[in-house]
């Protein structure tokens, strides 16, 4: 499995493995002449440190966990990426690749320090149990959520289908609190929706790239070109996605072209120096695109917005991407965890690298709305893959080919929530979405401009 997320090695287990081996096993010592000299060095201060530790440590210590520990650091130092999946982890990976996980069906976020319902998703436990946007989470069980993470409220309402929560809700207008007895369901994530902005124009919002991705895409395509109208132009929302699945940012930039290259990755080992080319069949191709991204449009968005942008296919609308240009590979191993590793870095058809650049718009257009106050909008974070400490260099940046920030940074959505947040506009009118309200105003432009061409070539 290859993620691109804005969010491993097999070699630094197997070192691991070896040194352990060498000194609790005879039969790893002819091995031993094949491991340089400074490594071996190194491992036997590891295998003395565990050693000390386990003997001197004021209470006892599990073996497992001190060398888990110890690879999570050793994965953590090589770059914000790269990073070792314990059981746990790795099942909450997979869930949330394929788009399905046990739970409630709510997306949260934290306002004004409270917990908070964004909207409850059609047909699941919360929404059957009257679940309203803008409940306020009180507590989970008996644990009050005040000072609750995110990531800690994500975790206690998963769980496996069939199993039981209760719930305390503050409701505006309701004096008492709000008691909901649930039981956990199977959740099925939309990560894409669609709407009609306009006769003949349409908006996709794809809010992470998923198993499902491509052919969801698909089908909002199709549905939105039977609608009046057809479809004459098409909004592609990518704001604060913050990346999924290799094969599916390939799958959907392929929808849009008919012919050329979509990515091609670089590592150090041959498997790993990939191209991705884009197939004739099936392409829509008779309409205009405009792609929304922001600072939260990270990697799988990234080649997206890149590959459309470097074939002339799609003007690129919104503020500076995420930067993140690098591919993280998933390594299972045989107790159930697995690493995420860094092993190569992505590049746009151009041979652009984006790895702490990012995808610079062709129109800079700010999220911020009109009724936004300052103080908001200085709460909004500015950190992109360039922030991010011990963050692979780009082999590309220069003084003479950096690309130039816009001046106002966006605002990153939480990647936290129980369901993928839908961005910026949400379900929102156009009016309170300058971004969205700009890209219409362009593909409506584009279908005058083109109107107007056509009549002049018919008067000659």
């Amino acid at each position: 499995m290859r993620l691109f997320g804005r969010h491993g090695s097999t070699v630094v287990v197997l070192i691991v493995g070896v040194a352990i081996g060498i000194f609790l096993a005879g039969q790893w010592v002819p091995n031993v002449s094949a491991v340089p000299r400074q490594d071996y060095e190194s491992l036997e201060l590891f295998t003395n440190i565990l050693s000390i530790v386990k003997k001197n440590y004021v209470e006892e210590v599990d073996t497992k966990n001190l060398v888990n520990g110890a690879v999570s650091g050793m994965l953590n130092s090589l770059d914000p990426h790269s990073a070792y999946l314990t059981p746990e982890h790795y099942k909450d990976l997979q869930m949330d690749t394929q788009g399905r996980f046990g739970g409630l069906g709510i997306e949260i976020t934290i306002k004004s320090g409270v917990l908070t319902v964004v909207s409850p998703i059609e047909d699941t436990p919360a929404y059957k149990a009257g679940i309203q946007p803008g409940d306020m989470i009180f507590k989970i069980e008996d644990e009050f959520t005040k000072d609750m993470t995110l990531v800690d409220a994500v975790k206690k309402m998963r769980g496996l289908k069939g199993t039981k929560i209760n719930i305390s809700i503050k409701r505006e207008g309701v004096p008492e609190l709000m008691d909901f007895a649930l039981v956990r369901d199977t959740i099925r994530v939309q990560s894409v929706r669609s709407r009609v902005l306009d006769t003949g124009y349409g908006y996709v919002r794809l809010a992470q790239f998923q198993e499902r991705s491509d052919r969801d895409v698909q089908r909002a395509l199709e549905k939105l070109s039977a609608e009046k109208g057809g479809l004459k132009g098409l909004v592609l929302d990518l704001r604060n996605n913050p990346g999924g699945l290799l094969t599916q940012a390939v799958r959907v930039s392929d929808l849009f072209l008919d012919a050329g290259m979509i990515v091609y990755t670089e590592g150090r080992i041959e498997s790993q120096k990939q191209k991705y080319f884009s197939q004739k069949n099936g392409s829509w191709l008779d309409f205009p695109v405009v792609v929304l991204v922001n600072g939260g449009s990270a990697s799988a968005s990234e080649i997206v917005a890149g590959a459309l942008q470097d074939h002339k296919r799609a003007v690129v609308l919104g503020t500076k991407t995420f930067g993140k240009g690098s591919v993280q590979t998933i390594l299972p191993l045989d107790d159930n965890s697995a690493l995420r590793l860094t092993t190569a870095r992505y590049f746009t058809p151009k041979g652009r690298s984006i790895q702490a650049m990012g995808i610079v718009p062709d129109i800079v257009v700010d999220s911020t709305p009109a009724q936004e106050s300052k103080a908001e909008e200085r709460k909004r974070s500015g950190i992109r893959e360039e922030n991010l400490p011990g963050h692979l260099q780009n082999q590309q940046k220069t003084p003479e080919n950096q690309q130039k920030t816009p001046a106002q940074e966006p605002e990153q959505g939480n990647k936290d929530s129980l369901v993928p947040s839908t961005g910026p506009t949400g379900d929102d009118t156009i009016d309170k979405d300058q971004q969205l309200k700009r890209a219409l105003d362009l593909l409506k432009s584009w279908d005058v401009f083109k109107q107007v061409v056509q009549k002049q070539g018919q008067g000659t």
